[in-house]
């Protein structure tokens, strides 16, 4: 398993995952939030199984 995620995209990532997730605590308090859990994932991975089925990779030493 190659990273594929750079540096900036993995910060995005881990910011949307725990805002997400924090939805479900406070806000609209929705089952929804708990798909946060798939960036914050692959933020902490550094691997994307989507950016590999396109062939996509934001990570400098990633690419081929």
């Amino acid at each position: 398993m190659t990273a594929n995620v750079g540096t900036v995209d993995r910060a995005i990532r881990g910011l949307v995952g725990i805002l997400l997730i924090l939805m479900v605590f406070v806000g609209p308090q929705t089952p929804w939030g708990w798909i946060g859990i798939i960036p914050l994932v692959t933020a902490i991975v550094g691997f994307c199984p989507a950016y590999k089925i396109f062939g996509l990779s934001t990570c400098p030493t990633g690419k081929s």
